[in-house]
């Protein structure tokens, strides 16, 4: 499988250094925004977009899916543009 496929049909916009947007466009981004940019407190869909994404980096779930979860963790945690 090919990293090329793992690109978002959409992106999702969060909130970056300082407050300025970021586009996260797949879910190799999405994990490193997980890892070093979220807000502290960390609700259990950080965990559920955290593995998910995991999988879809390793072919192992759709790219679609770690979309939606990231948004979906991204939105609960006030970081969602």
């Amino acid at each position: 499988m090919s990293m090329r496929h793992d690109f978002w049909d959409q992106p999702v916009e969060v909130i970056g250094d300082g407050d300025h947007p970021k586009s996260i466009r797949n879910s190799r981004d999405a994990l490193a925004y997980l890892m070093t940019c979220w807000p502290r407190e960390k609700a259990a869909s950080f965990a559920v977009a955290k593995k998910i994404c995991t999988d879809a980096v390793n072919g192992r779930a759709d790219s679609a899916a770690a979309a939606l979860a990231f948004k979906a963790a991204a939105e609960e945690a006030g970081v969602l543009r």
